[in-house]
């Protein structure tokens, strides 16, 4: 008969001593202390398995860090095995485990962002001088992109943010005691609401909306995912609505890719106008409940949504629990759709193999809608004003407008609103106040750290889903990093192929070991050509998800235009 896992077995055990008998059950034991401490800081929040990820943070929040005894205790008071405590927990970067050995970190840690525009803005130096100035007080660390690539470099004291970081600029705020996230100056709910805000939504709940009409509207509009794949909106809404009930809709707020800042701006001025985006799109799906994912590197944001949220309750706009904000925890991996699911669900953030899709088989095994926080803002404005309103925009092909998040070697950065299939140079000198002084425009990325690397030369491609493709790039996310004269490609490629080997999630050996392998490669002084290019393609064939088979993107297109600075 099995025996209760609290009972005690004595249990002889040959080659440690005739005779001697356990004292105490197997494993690591529960300090009633520490257990006490996680059911106050848990409260009466229920302990379901999907908010494990939740409740590292409370942890975290509230000890500055991860104490093993306290994983332990979670595992018990959840009921889930702890090794699947630990390897959710240690998966995350954001997360801190302190083993009971080992000494707590300091009590403050600074982030310095070493994503490639910030490297270009002097990032490595201001790394090594903090360093150099706070000696093991204070704990400083390299960390990617952050979100605010248009005012590189940035760190992140606590967890503020400094802009155009300098060791005098950030040592300013350590001393002022500025470690919290500061509020934007963003429209609030009674500010949107006078202008209008809501009425769609109260239309669409009253019936006087039909579905078939917001989603033919949605069509003509040409919008599509702003989250990287394109993907037309009104169809993605009919494939879910299509499916069996219950449905969910998640919101993909992961905005990791380097150079992509453009959902942090529409969070961050006008929130609601997303959020009302989102409520029309469950109401369209008929979705049981919605979840916001929002990356743990904004968290102003996520202080601003806590505040606004419960308006929407108290206003019947949104049931009470029918919008969960979930956070996540620095896994860049997380903006592919099904690693986010799985991270929702409290789980790593492993991509998931395909098919089903998740429009299918999503969140908790049910079909979902998973859309972009920019897809959602356009919502309103699009169902309100008209589909022309939004497709009647473009140039040389391209329908609709685009948010192009630019930043790099530009006068003017920031998220810049232009005409779908609008070209770099058109970009760069009606948008931007043209290049940098002391810069001659030399390279562009036209689409992130994996969309590739293209020349000066091809300045006249239109910025567009399917229009770079011919050159093995792609425009994903419209984030476009702009670089000149004074920027080496090789070290560009380097450093993003850095980036893809700290964020691959290791599931799959091709990324897993190729993107280590080929960061090895490229820090010889002479590339190997041939070896590089058949590891690059190894990678793009036999990866599970975008990472690994976008990895290699930069690498080829140095290879190919620029062979003269790495061989």
């Amino acid at each position: 008969m099995t025996q209760p896992a609290t009972t005690i077995r004595k249990r002889k055990h040959p080659g440690r001593g005739r005779g001697k008998t356990r004292t105490h059950p197997k494993g690591r034991q529960i300090d009633p202390k520490v257990q006490q401490e996680l059911r106050d800081l848990l409260g009466d929040k229920p302990r379901d398995r999907d908010l494990l990820i939740e409740y590292l943070h409370l942890i975290q929040d509230s000890q500055g860090y991860l104490p093993s005894a306290h994983l332990v205790a979670l595992a018990e008071e959840m009921g889930i095995p702890m090794v699947e405590v630990f390897e959710v927990a240690s998966f995350y970067a954001h997360f801190d485990i302190v083993r009971d050995d080992e000494a707590r970190p300091p009590a403050l840690t600074i982030r310095v962002c070493d994503s490639l525009t910030c490297e270009m803005m002097g990032a490595r130096d201001l790394l090594k001088s903090l360093a150099e100035k706070y000696q093991g007080s204070v704990r400083v660390v390299p960390a990617p992109c952050m979100g605010r690539c248009d005012s590189a470099p940035v760190a992140e004291v606590g967890h503020n943010h400094v802009s155009a970081a300098t060791v005098e600029t950030v040592d300013a705020a350590i001393t002022a005691e500025h470690t919290h996230p500061v509020l934007p100056a963003y429209r609030n709910f009674e500010a949107y609401c006078a202008d209008g805000g809501y009425a769609l939504l109260r239309a669409c709940l009253k019936g006087t909306k039909d579905v078939e009409e917001v989603l033919s509207t949605l069509d003509d509009s040409a919008l599509r995912g702003m989250g990287g794949a394109g993907f037309p909106t009104g169809r993605k809404w009919r494939f879910v609505r299509a499916g069996a009930k219950p449905r969910y809709l998640t919101v993909n707020g992961d905005e990791g890719e380097p150079g992509t800042f453009k959902d942090r701006h529409y969070l961050e001025t006008d929130p609601h106008r997303f959020l009302e985006g989102m409520l029309v799109a469950a109401w369209a799906v008929e979705a049981d409940r919605s979840y916001v994912y929002l990356r743990d590197e904004y968290p102003q944001i996520r202080e601003l949504l806590q505040i606004e949220l419960p308006k929407l309750v108290a206003a019947g706009l949104a049931p009470e629990g029918f919008i969960e904000l979930r956070r996540g925890a620095g896994a860049y991996i997380c903006g592919e759709e099904s690693a986010m699911i799985e991270s929702i669900e409290g789980k790593r953030g492993l991509p998931r193999h395909r098919p089903p899709y998740v429009a299918q088989v999503g969140l908790f095994d049910r079909p979902t809608l998973v859309n972009n926080v920019e897809t959602l803002f356009w919502i309103r404005d699009i169902l309100e004003k008209g589909p022309g309103w939004f497709g009647d925009h473009g140039r040389n092909g391209g329908k609709g407008m685009r948010s192009f998040s630019v930043s790099g070697r530009v006068a003017r950065p920031g998220v810049k609103l232009a005409p779908a299939g609008i070209t770099v140079r058109e970009l760069i000198d009606e948008y931007c106040g043209g290049m940098a002084d002391g810069h001659a425009f030399k390279a562009y990325l036209p689409g992130g750290a994996s969309g590739g690397i293209l020349p000066a030369s091809k300045s006249d491609l239109p910025l567009e889903f399917g229009k770079l493709e011919a050159e093995g790039c792609f425009v994903g996310s419209h984030a476009v990093v702009i670089l000149s004269d004074q920027d080496n490609m090789g070290d560009v490629a380097r450093n993003l192929m850095r980036f893809f080997e700290d964020e691959s999630c290791g599931q799959c050996t091709p990324c897993r070991v190729g993107t280590e392998k080929a960061v090895a490669l490229m820090n010889n002084p002479k590339w190997d050509a041939g070896l590089l290019d058949e590891l690059g393609r190894t990678m793009a064939d036999a990866s599970i998800c975008g990472l690994g088979q976008a990895a290699a993107n930069p690498l080829f297109s140095v290879l190919k235009h620029f062979p003269e600075e790495v061989t």
